[in-house]
């Protein structure tokens, strides 16, 4: 392999890590402080909105319901954006959405004391879900996933598949479970500890992705990322 080669490779397993952080954080701020619901995980919000139909819980169904309607439609606003000529730019415009549907969660979030209710609080779910179905559709994090020879990233399912096929674990599929469980991990903790600044987490990881794609260093890794 070349060294071009390994250090893109390499910047891409970065940039998946990076990204599956930030998602685990905001699933962590969404469950505890936006309805015990998720930005991202839209089969389980599906089941939490069958679950609390059953249970006659009509708030928790009405959250449900909004992460699912943002994510909806962050992937398809996201899809007339990242298709056409010049991926790269459509890329980095892309999740420089995301980066400024995410810190507006977080200047909002942080004007309510890390703790917003009723209105304010739906309004940030349903941009939080809206910031990770834009970025699941402009593709990222799942080229980058794919580019390093790994099955979908963040599945279990995955990773199993992985040890009955080859009869070993793929270190990246590791590294990216492990990622979302460190981001849900700091996303709680700074929840419980400085509620203030949770949304700060990954609004900056997405930023940091965005701009290492301006650095000769980066640009590599951003091509194989928009290809």
């Amino acid at each position: 392999m070349a060294d071009g080669d390994a250090t893109a490779d390499g910047g891409l397993v970065a940039a998946a890590v990076a990204l599956t952080v930030a998602t685990g954080a905001m699933d962590a701020i969404s469950f505890l402080a936006l309805g015990g619901v998720f930005t991202s995980v839209m089969t389980a919000n599906l089941s939490l909105l069958g679950i609390s139909a059953g249970a006659q819980d009509p708030d928790r169904a009405r959250d449900a319901a909004v992460a699912v309607a943002g994510f909806v439609a962050g992937a398809l606003l996201s899809a007339r954006i990242v298709r056409g000529e010049r991926p790269v730019r459509r890329t980095r415009w892309a999740l420089g959405v995301e980066v400024l549907a995410l810190g507006g969660l977080w200047a909002v979030w942080t004007s309510a004391g890390g703790d917003p209710g009723g209105g304010v609080r739906l309004g940030l779910l349903a941009v939080g879900a809206l910031a990770h179905g834009w970025s699941e559709r402009s593709g990222a994090r799942r080229r980058a996933a794919r580019d390093v020879h790994h099955l979908p990233h963040r599945t279990l399912t995955g990773l199993l598949v992985d040890v009955a096929r080859d009869g070993r674990v793929r270190w990246v599929s590791l590294a990216l479970l492990a990622s979302l469980v460190v981001g849900a991990a700091l996303g709680g903790l700074l929840v419980t500890y400085a509620a203030p600044a949770a949304p700060a987490l990954p609004a900056g990881l997405v930023a940091l992705v965005l701009l290492v794609s301006f650095i000769p260093q980066g640009r590599a890794v951003w091509r194989r990322l928009s290809g």
